[in-house]
């Protein structure tokens, strides 16, 4: 009886192994990166996001567009940006002690520049400050399909789009037409400014202070560590969100207020002005993220650094906890493609290596060898990693769309979106990595 039933189980599958391999249920993209068929299947059949064609705001969009724009996306990533990946890892970001500039990979250039062209920074901005008004479900599609082909590269993109949502949220209406569109279209560059060395995860800790000046700006000075694309020698400027305590204001977090700190200032008409004495004074070596830029920054070394206040006073943390939503979405996306890209690879090689027989032929001398996916153990962990990827897809995606939902509904159904939005980000941001640490490792 128990012979018989391991017969069975071996028997099944085999027979879905045999499906995966050829390319048929399981829909396999010809790609290392992701499967493009459960991409579809989650947007197009669980989500139904043409669907939102009915709202005014996605009326002129279909299922060809969003297909066309995941098309585009894949094709990018695979040839424009996974195909400089390793060397871009190898040769990393170099810092000069000289200078104080950083240089980020060249192959990193050349893809930024196309990546920016085809409009994927703001893809779910309004055509009218820069971006392609596209629903946030389509655009995770796009992230998970850019990170899987390289986490360093999307940080980038990245961190100016939520530098520049913030802006967006909470900017007069002068800084949104300063900074708006030259973010969102991929000519400005952003970041996000929080720790300190004495201020990690407690931020009221912080030491960096803003001095009011006559004409309504503060110098800023201080210093922030780990800052995540915080200079390069591709962006002709980058816009820092900085976390600052305005001279005279309470300690802790009550009394963080979040200023607007350019790399270069920028003149009323839009035109770059001076330097903002903002300067690198070092770099991070991160494992496997080499060619993302982790910076040490100092503000007003030469008390020459000009801030803006975004919002209002002592509202820093509130403000930038908007920005920190986004950048907890982004992480859980990191979790998912890491486990993708893990996966494609993983079934890749086993398809490929030859080794040992059949278990149904185990016993015959003269059997052939057989690639390393007929083995059922083998089986099994592909199995296992596949639930796991689709899973954190459909968590990513289903997560992105009531992000969308939350502006095109009202009501009850409205709150309803916005509350699942609240519950799941952590649960996706710490669900999604530590995952990915079991799927990648497997």
């Amino acid at each position: 009886m128990i012979s018989y039933f391991m017969y069975v189980i071996i028997t099944l599958l085999h027979y879905i192994f045999n499906l995966i391999k050829n390319n048929r249920r399981f829909g396999m993209m010809r790609n290392p990166l992701v499967d493009q068929r459960d991409v579809q299947f989650v947007l197009f059949e669980l989500l139904k996001i043409d669907d939102l064609k009915k709202f005014p705001k996605f009326g002129d969009q279909d299922k060809d567009m969003y297909e066309a724009t995941i098309d585009l996306a894949l094709k990018m990533a695979v040839e424009e940006v996974y195909s400089v990946n390793k060397e871009a890892d190898k040769t990393g970001v170099k810092y000069d002690p000289d200078t104080k500039k950083v240089m980020i990979p060249e192959g990193y250039k050349k893809a930024l520049r196309k990546y920016n062209e085809a409009g994927f920074v703001g893809m779910i901005e309004d055509p009218e400050i820069g971006g392609m008004g596209m629903p946030g479900a389509i655009a995770m599609a796009c992230s998970e399909i850019f990170t899987s082909a390289s986490l360093s590269f999307t940080t980038y993109p990245g961190l100016s789009h939520g530098a520049a949502a913030l802006i967006k949220n909470f900017g007069t209406e002068e800084q949104k037409k300063l900074y708006l569109e030259k973010m969102l279209t991929g000519q400005w560059g952003g970041t996000m400014c929080l720790t300190e060395p004495e201020a990690g995860s407690d931020v009221g800790n912080l030491k960096t202070k803003a001095i009011p000046q006559p004409d309504g700006t503060y110098l800023i000075q201080g210093q922030k560590i780990f800052i995540t694309s915080g200079d390069n020698d591709f962006y002709e400027n980058i816009v820092h969100p900085v976390l600052a305590r305005i001279e005279g204001d309470p300690p802790g977090t009550k009394g963080i207020s979040i200023f607007i700190v350019p790399k270069y200032r920028v003149n009323p008409d839009g035109s770059l002005g001076e330097f903002n004495d903002v300067v690198c004074s070092g770099i991070e070596h991160k494992m496997g993220i080499h060619g993302s830029a982790t910076c040490t920054l100092n503000f007003g070394d030469n008390g020459k650094c000009i801030g803006h206040l975004l919002g209002q006073p002592r509202q820093g943390m509130k403000i930038m906890f908007h920005m920190m939503n986004e950048a907890r979405l982004g992480v859980a996306c990191q979790g998912l493609a890491l486990s993708t890209t893990a996966y494609m690879h993983a079934v890749t090689y086993a398809r490929n290596r030859i080794q040992g027989v059949h278990v149904t032929q185990m016993l015959n001398p003269e059997a052939p060898k057989v690639a390393i996916i007929e083995h059922p153990d083998v089986k099994r962990m592909l199995l296992w990693m596949k639930g796991y990827v689709e899973g954190m897809r459909m968590l990513n995606y289903y997560l992105a769309h009531n992000a969308t939902l939350i502006e095109v509904l009202d009501g009850d159904a409205k709150k309803e979106a916005q509350g699942m939005v609240e519950i799941l980000i952590p649960i996706a941001k710490a669900g999604c990595t530590d995952t990915s640490v079991l799927v990648t490792s497997e």
